[in-house]
């Protein structure tokens, strides 16, 4: 579910990928003659046969102002990770004593969704580690695979982390997707034993609807596979109402021993209703940029590289020492123009 890179910032965006599943979407339902219901069942769900190693990216590079200027540096720096992130010669403090692991978007990179926020809490004391997951074999692009493989590979990353700096937890922090191969990780493959924090930023929590198309395409026979096709199988998987994310939430959202904070905003572009971001389990914090600064119009696309969410993230990661956060103005459609710039040059 979002940014600019591999298939975003070589080619065709989300965006124009999504408009042309509405497209075919809508010859299908034209074409069907009718409607059948198909009920999304967890118990459909097979293991993941196969769980390859995440990437982990080494080459430190600058903070960006935007998706599209990270997207530019990507082109001649593929390896490239946000500025000292990634070093596991890091040793935790005990004023910050786990280590944050980021997790990027649909179809992005680490260094695509947190080259701001990385080296920010770099800069604040934290030991950060931001992996690449969900890729398939020889592609550029990532977090386009079944979210269950990625989730293993996010936990395959956790151990890393932990035997690397010694940490006994680390906290998360996820982005679109980010948010539920983290969350499935913590909530359903053991990883809250080694989880302090899980923050979600835009987190697609019970899925979208993607501009009312969703509810459409899962009564057309074949025309989720449509989708999956011209966008990618994470894309499809976090539909609301989708096998994947029912498992996901399945038994309460939340589980004990975890502190979770989502941070989610009412003019969303790809997650709607906004109400889906929302935890709705024990131990759940529910942050709403506009709740907090009504004139902040930050919508998905733009939500890692808005300052005053930035300065939530640390707030929720470190709230004894984070700074208030500033609250000014944001356009609505703020940073919609440079993805599709970046998806399309």
């Amino acid at each position: 579910m979002e940014q600019p890179y591999g298939s975003w910032g070589w080619g065709r965006s989300q965006l124009g990928r999504v408009a042309m599943a509405c497209a075919l979407a809508a010859g299908a339902l034209i074409g069907a003659g009718g409607l059948t219901t198909a009920a999304a069942d967890p118990a459909d769900i097979a293991e993941p046969a196969v769980v390859r190693p995440p990437d982990v990216p080494t080459e430190g590079a600058p903070p960006q102002p935007d998706h599209l200027a990270a997207a530019r540096h990507l082109r001649e720096h593929k390896n490239a990770t946000p500025m000292g992130t990634n070093d596991f010669g890091c040793r935790p403090t005990a004023a910050h004593p786990r280590p944050v692991v980021l997790a990027h978007g649909t179809d992005s990179t680490a260094y695509s969704d947190w080259s701001a926020i990385g080296p920010q809490l770099v800069a604040a004391g934290f030991c950060v580690f931001a992996p690449n997951y969900g890729g398939a074999p020889g592609a550029d692009t990532y977090g386009t695979e079944d979210l269950r493989a990625s989730a293993y590979q996010i936990g395959q990353f956790v151990d890393l982390v932990l035997d690397s700096t010694g940490a006994a937890e680390v906290d998360l922090v996820g982005f679109s997707q980010g948010a539920n191969v983290t969350r499935y990780y913590t909530n359903k493959l053991g990883g809250a034993a080694k989880v302090g924090k899980w923050v979600g930023v835009a987190s697609p929590t019970y899925g979208g609807v993607m501009y009312g198309l969703v509810p459409v395409a899962q009564v057309i026979p074949g025309a989720l596979d449509v989708f999956a096709k011209v966008t990618s199988t994470a894309a499809v998987q976090q539909a609301q109402g989708s096998p994947i994310m029912l498992e996901l939430n399945a038994g309460g959202d939340t589980v004990p021993g975890v502190r979770y904070v989502t941070i989610g905003s009412r003019v969303d572009e790809m997650i709607q209703p906004f109400s889906n971001i929302a935890l709705r389990g024990p131990g759940a914090e529910n942050l709403v940029v506009q709740d907090l600064c009504p004139d902040n119009l930050t919508g998905h696309f733009h939500m890692v590289y808005d300052p005053f969410v930035q300065e939530l993230v640390l707030q929720a990661l470190d709230p004894e020492h984070a700074p208030t956060p500033t609250c000014e103005p944001v356009a609505l459609g703020t940073g919609i123009p440079q993805v599709i710039i970046a998806g399309n040059s």
